[in-house]
């Protein structure tokens, strides 16, 4: 397992993080939670990622804390964050001072701990909660104060936009206010405009990392939708029907992913692994969350890594004439960006 420093920040991560989104309390299995986590921790995943409303307002958070108190504390980076209802009152979502505060203090009560080492400000703006246009100095002295108080260690921003981090890094310098570390876009095959044209540049000039969640696409890039929707599957959960993630299961991809499984095998692994090692390519990316929901799955995830080298020039612009979805044509080969300033 590789450690990688976030952006300019002295604190480094795994390279995969595992992620707690439906994948442990919303399939309400201790015993396959515990196992999940303990594979993950064994490989080598030091970062777990949460949400104070995953699996149901605080459930995720609770369960999560169970287990990994029995682990030694200076070896976790945890996260969590805040943003969407978690009550039906007026302050109970957004970014208000008064909402992030209330919920910071209940993810430590849920998890059990003293701090959290990351925390995320899950969404910038978003009409269904009725804030549309957030007071960014308010949130930014919010999370800068938690830092101050030792409830936080650092902060970061979840499905922003590279200009929305840009205001919140220049509030930051204005006011001498701790600064967001991370970003934590969707980014795989199918979805790559706002990390390669959107966040890299940004990423690299302001110094922050990038963790990034659906690597398979809520499992479209594994192939296990080839022939159809499985019952037991993430796409065949009514629980998650309203999320419709079954938007990008059309035949389009669905004959990307079985020309890509094609080179995968050609290269000694699964579709899943291909698709994770695709998203590891970026220097960009700090850490890629995995959130398999089963250990066998989690173990195939984690040997993504084997074909991360195999990733040659000749391979990835195979891989790019099957997606046709390069958001940046004419952008070199990535190269190793460099957070000195």
């Amino acid at each position: 397992m590789k450690y990688n420093r976030i952006g300019n920040c002295t604190m480094k991560i795994s390279e995969f993080s595992y992620g707690a989104y439906l994948s442990l309390a919303n399939y309400g299995d201790e015993d396959n939670a515990r196992a999940l986590v303990r594979t993950a921790y064994e490989a080598g995943i030091n970062c777990f990622d949460n949400a104070d409303e995953y699996g149901g307002v605080g459930n995720a958070e609770r369960l999560m804390g169970k287990i990994l108190k029995d682990y030694k504390r200076s070896d976790l980076v945890l996260t969590s964050k805040c943003f969407w209802d978690t009550g039906p009152g007026p302050n109970d979502g957004g970014l208000s001072r008064k909402h992030i505060f209330e919920q910071v203090h209940q993810s430590l009560r849920n998890m059990q701990v003293d701090y959290i080492d990351i925390y995320y400000a899950h969404r910038y703006e978003a009409a269904v909660i009725g804030q549309t246009d957030p007071n960014l100095e308010e949130a930014v002295r919010a999370f800068s104060d938690l830092i101050h108080q030792g409830k936080i260690l650092y902060w970061g921003t979840s499905c922003w936009k590279a200009a929305q981090i840009a205001h919140a890094h220049a509030i930051c310098e204005k006011w001498g206010l701790y600064k967001p570390i991370i970003e934590q876009p969707q980014y795989n095959m199918l979805h790559r405009f706002d990390v390669e044209a959107d966040l890299r540049l940004m990423a690299r000039r302001l110094g922050f990392g990038i963790t990034t969640w659906s690597p398979l696409c809520n499992g479209i890039l594994t192939g296990k939708y080839n022939d159809g929707i499985p019952k037991d599957s993430r796409l065949g959960d009514p629980r998650v029907a309203w999320l419709k993630y079954d938007a990008d299961l059309t035949p389009q991809n669905i004959e990307k992913v079985r020309r890509l499984s094609a080179i995968a095998r050609e290269l000694g692994g699964s579709m899943a692994q291909l698709a994770i090692a695709w998203a590891l390519r970026l220097p960009e990316v700090t850490s890629v969350i995995l959130g398999a929901t089963k250990v066998s799955q989690l173990q195939e995830n984690l040997k993504a890594v084997e074909l991360r080298d195999k990733l040659t020039p000749d391979v990835l612009a195979r891989i790019e004439e099957i997606l046709g979805n390069n958001p940046c044509p004419e952008e070199e080969a990535p190269v190793k960006p460099s957070f000195d300033f």
